[in-house]
């Protein structure tokens, strides 16, 4: 399992060692002391799935403390491009954002800790996404940014994403005040 650190300080790629032979493939999808021996010490305690059709946007969501998730996410069929904001208010990467494509083909993971907002839009029908929560949900400390906002100039390469009502009226980054 390798382990990437991106531009954004905690924010993680993972790239399983995949076994591949005529059978088909088996690889560790987590590893609990791979991540501890990186400085990422995490115990997750919900798993989560979702099937999205192609044009699907998520996000940006997270959850405020006492209730912050970090995610471990993949994709078990299809492709997304996921994407992880900085809302850590004291961070010199605050507002800032890193992107990544997780496909079934790749099998590359991305660890969000606690302290950004994901979201991920759908490039393919049928899309079935994983994600591993330090954090059992919440509803009352959920947020959500506003996935299109201009200071965040996100590309998603979706021109008109399928959205959620709550994902419409996300907050704007200028507006936004971080519990982070």
């Amino acid at each position: 399992m390798e382990i990437i650190e991106t531009k954004i300080k905690d924010l993680y790629i993972i790239k399983p060692k995949v076994f591949a032979d005529a059978r088909g493939y088996f690889f560790e999808s987590y590893n609990k002391d791979a991540f501890t021996k990186q400085g990422i010490p995490v115990e997750f305690v919900q798993d989560n799935q979702s099937l999205s059709n192609k044009g699907v946007l998520r996000g940006l969501h997270f959850q405020a403390p006492p209730f912050a998730q970090g995610k471990l996410v993949r994709v078990i069929k299809g492709s997304v491009l996921d994407v992880a904001v900085d809302i850590r208010k004291n961070s010199p990467t605050y507002g800032q954002h890193v992107s990544v494509e997780l496909t079934e083909e790749n099998k590359t993971m991305f660890f969000i800790p606690p302290g950004f907002a994901h979201g991920f839009a759908t490039i393919e029908d049928n899309t079935i996404f994983s994600y591993k929560c330090t954090q059992t949900y919440n509803k009352e400390s959920e947020g959500t940014l506003l996935w299109n906002d201009t200071e965040l100039a996100i590309n998603w390469i979706l021109e008109n994403p399928l959205l959620s009502e709550k994902d419409k009226v996300g907050t704007c980054l200028k507006e936004f005040i971080s519990p982070f």
